[in-house]
């Protein structure tokens, strides 16, 4: 049963920036598709990127784009969130996310069927 540990959230000053990792273990066969997520609570959860290993593929939301990147550490099967110029609206749980099949244009929490813990960032 594949397992997603997140890491890397913590509190920052607006315009700083954070660097979430997430590792991914107890896997037959490694997923397709990693996305990183975040949600406030009260609200859904709202897709950021995504990494298609296979396709090698990435894409963002457009509320992210410019400032998050996403990328992939095949060794040590880790994807990370690099997140520049934070500002106050940045502030939520930010979670890992991952599925058996390629990314295609999917970035909307139903599409992903194993999840992490979560990691908190704080913007102030």
């Amino acid at each position: 049963h594949v397992q997603l540990v997140e890491s890397g959230g913590g509190s920052v000053q607006a315009g700083g920036s954070l660097r979430l990792s997430c590792t991914v273990s107890k896997f037959t066969y490694e997923p397709n598709c990693m996305a990183w997520f975040r949600q406030i609570p009260g609200n859904a959860r709202e897709g950021l990127a995504t990494f298609d290993i296979g396709e090698r593929t990435i894409r963002y939301a457009d509320s992210v784009k410019g400032r998050f990147t996403i990328s992939r550490d095949a060794a040590e099967k880790t994807v990370f969130l690099q997140m520049n110029s934070l500002g106050l609206v940045d502030t939520a749980m930010y979670y890992c996310a991952a599925v058996y099949a390629p990314c295609g244009g999917r970035l909307t929490e139903p599409e992903f069927g194993f999840w992490g813990q979560g990691t908190q960032v704080t913007v102030s």
